[in-house]
């Protein structure tokens, strides 16, 4: 990973630029020289391989299988590297392409410029190392048509398979019907005359076989037990039906079509072109469906006239099954917030409620959409992010929401919501946002999971039938926590190396956008008082006190200097919407939930009010032969005494709230419980801090331990209620 320095600079006093960004992003000044997840390989289908893998990865595998581990392999290992860094290049500068194309292209390019002959030692190397590529495909970068091309390729695989599977089964019942009627045809006196028996056997020296004789044996020889009539035209209808189906192309066994249509076309713009066609195509469908019905009676010698003829006659719609529908091929709607009518996402929710087969996706190129109250007509500006939240409560419905960013740490996931039968909702922000000019796709996709702008989550009606097994958040960073933390270095005014801890916040995220630059104003250092208040911070306030106080956080200009920017008005709002949002996820996680703590709660008021009414009579006196249960509380009390912080572990609930704040000052017991494991390895703020934020009230923070710690005088006022 390559890291940009961050110099000092003079805090300025002039409005915040265009060109702002999070101080986190200095990391990634040149993510084209940065081994990530793209480009991206769209690989060739085949039983065994997932659908997608990022080019380094490959890369990876195929150096494992050629390149030897002792610095032996060291020189191949050089050059294919660069051969990487080559294609990647290839994909930054907006080229596509097969891998096995474009490796071949820059390994030309690679002994051109070394100035070696072909088959030299680079060439030999290189073209080894591409025999052992371990797959194949088109490679894409990350840009405003990654979402589109992952989720066409993921729907191509998933018709393949299906046609795969139809043409198995249709052909299956194509060849056993047309045995049952050549069997049938054998017993016909036309399959026996002399002509048809002279074409059976070919042409005979000198007339040696009299055929009509021939004809005249086999004919009093031949049983009389013909199909009926009305059986025969119902197979030979069937037949007719099957071979000239118009859902996929034609297998082997239904080629003789004299009446063949084009197969239909299943990819749509709109949802309301999609309902259109299944309408236009369901007469086909319920043709297609008593066909089918009727070969598998008549293959298994099963069908009854007198009781399925009027069950066939009346099936409509209402009749068809799950597996019936699921058969043919499904439909896939691609929808753009931006460009796409805001009334047709809006029918999204109409077509999957319907329950069909129809796979939407609903690509997001802009999250927070304009400043304006006014929304847009293309859009649903900031709504956006919550489309596919709304979607969960279809309840039938497959939904995936992901960033472009996390597309191959969601290909599993990806996998199974294109293999689920039944309406799937697919929601991408692409990160190709045209108001954050110079900052890659990928990073902001990237930004736009961490700051819970845009989680990741899927949800699988499939996976059981409570909320534990269906949804899922496992693909956000510190899911537990309301917004990640990361350790910030940089130089001071002065040179000197110093490190914080960071969120990376919403308002970071939105910090991005030029459109929000005027809500953020520089902290000029000479004007304040006291330092300004951090995001994580400002949200632990009450609203009263918030209104009066506006969070900052750290950003960088274009030459990497570092300094703050106060978030004002409308944006301080969003970030307390987005924190609610996400922690509404959360719950349904089972992540912080709320009726588990406020059990909790009442279970310790329970036990506390207990405590309290028991006569101090009736409370037995401790056997001094038995002093271990009286250890953990009088460990505790002598903590509470000598002002050391200490927790009531027993109590705990592995919220996780604690140990994400300071692990090398809060850890978890062998019981998954917390304790103070190194009451000096944090700061008297953490202690103060996690008390407060703690939903069962078991930590106490004691005293300061450093008395030259910054406002230990509001911070022991703020502990008192803990010790």
């Amino acid at each position: 990973m390559q890291h940009q320095t961050i110099a000092p600079t003079p805090m300025p006093s002039g409005p915040a630029t265009p060109s702002l960004r999070p101080a986190l992003f200095a990391r990634y000044r040149a993510l084209e020289d940065l081994r990530h997840d793209y480009p991206l390989i769209l690989v060739d289908r085949k039983a065994d391989r997932p659908l997608l893998r990022p080019l380094s990865r490959v890369i990876d595998d195929t150096l494992k299988r050629v390149a030897p581990a002792d610095l032996s392999g060291e020189a191949l290992r050089s050059q294919v590297l660069r051969l990487e860094a080559g294609i990647r290049a290839r994909i930054f500068a907006g080229r596509e392409g097969r891998l096995s194309d474009l490796w071949r292209e820059v390994a030309a390019e690679m002994i051109e410029t070394s100035g070696e002959a072909p088959f030299g030692a680079l060439d030999n190397n290189l073209e080894t190392a591409r025999k052992a590529l371990p797959l194949d495909g088109m490679v894409i970068g990350c840009d405003g048509e990654t979402p589109g091309k992952v989720l066409r390729h993921a729907w191509d695989a998933k018709q393949a398979a299906k046609a795969h599977r139809f043409r198995k089964i249709v052909d299956g019942l194509i060849l056993k019907l047309e045995d049952i009627l050549k069997s049938d045809h054998m017993k016909s006196d036309e399959a026996h005359g002399p002509s048809a028996l002279a074409s059976a056997m070919g042409e005979t020296a000198n007339g040696a076989i009299d055929f009509g004789a021939l004809s005249s044996v086999l004919h009093r020889a031949r049983p009389e037990d013909r199909l009926p009539a009305d059986r025969v035209d119902r197979i030979r209808g069937a037949l007719g039906v099957l071979r000239c189906q118009p859902f996929f192309g034609p297998g082997r066994a239904s080629h003789n079509c004299a009446e063949r249509r084009d197969p239909y076309s299943y990819t749509f713009d709109t949802c309301s072109a999609a309902l259109d066609a299944y309408r236009e195509r369901l007469p086909d469908v319920l043709e297609f469906t008593k066909a089918l019905t009727v070969a598998e009676l008549e293959v298994a010698h099963k069908y009854r006239p007198e009781l399925h003829d009027g069950i066939l006659a009346s099936f409509d719609e209402s009749d068809l099954s799950a597996e019936q529908i699921n058969l043919l091929p499904s439909a896939l709607v691609c929808l753009r917030d931006g460009e796409t009518e805001s009334a047709e996402i809006a029918r999204s929710y109409e077509a999957l409620a319907c329950g069909l087969p129809i796979t939407v996706m609903i690509q997001v190129d802009d999250l927070l959409g304009p400043t304006s109250p006014e929304p847009p007509a293309h859009s649903f500006g900031a709504g956006t992010a919550r489309l596919a939240t709304m979607a969960i409560g279809l309840n039938n419905a497959f939904v995936l929401q992901c960033a472009s960013a996390h597309i191959h740490g969601m290909n599993a996931e990806l996998e199974r919501g294109m293999e689920y039968e039944g309406p799937a909702l697919f929601s991408i922000f692409s990160g190709a946002t045209p108001s954050v000019p110079d900052v890659a796709p990928y990073i902001v996709s990237a930004a736009a999971t961490e700051s819970r702008a845009f989680p990741s989550f899927t949800y699988d009606p499939s996976a059981g039938g409570d909320w534990a097994a269906r949804f899922d958040l496992t693909y956000n960073p510190q899911r537990e926590a309301d917004w990640p933390l990361h350790r910030l270095d940089y130089e001071d005014a002065q040179g000197q190396r110093q490190s914080e801890e960071v969120a990376f916040t919403f308002a970071d995220f939105a910090a991005c956008d030029s459109r929000y630059a005027r809500f953020f104003q520089p902290v000029n250092g000479e004007a304040r008082e006291e330092a300004p208040v951090t995001v994580r911070d400002w949200m632990k306030l009450q609203r009263a006190a918030a209104n009066f106080s506006a969070p900052a956080i750290p950003v960088i200009d274009p030459d990497a200097r570092l300094f703050r920017v106060t978030v004002e008005g409308k944006l301080a709002e969003m970030v307390r919407r987005c924190n609610d949002a996400w922690r509404r996820l959360q719950e349904l996680a089972g992540i912080n939930n709320s009726h588990a703590l406020r059990l909790l709660q009442e279970d310790r008021l329970k036990r506390e009010q207990t405590a309290e009414s028991t006569p101090a009579a009736e409370t037995p006196e401790p056997v001094a032969e038995t002093p271990v249960p009286a250890e953990a509380p009088a460990a505790a009390q002598e903590g509470a005494a000598d002002g050391a912080p200490w927790i009531e572990t027993p109590r705990c609930t592995t919220c996780n709230e604690c140990v994400q704040t300071n692990s090398a000052l809060f850890a978890y017991d062998d019981n998954k419980q917390a304790y103070i494991k190194d009451p000096d390895a944090g700061t008297y703020r953490q202690l103060v801090e996690a008390a407060e934020s703690c939903q069962v009230s078991i930590i106490h923070p004691g005293q300061p331990r450093n008395p030259d710690e910054a406002d230990l005088e509001e911070l022991i006022e703020r502990a008192a209620p803990f010790n």
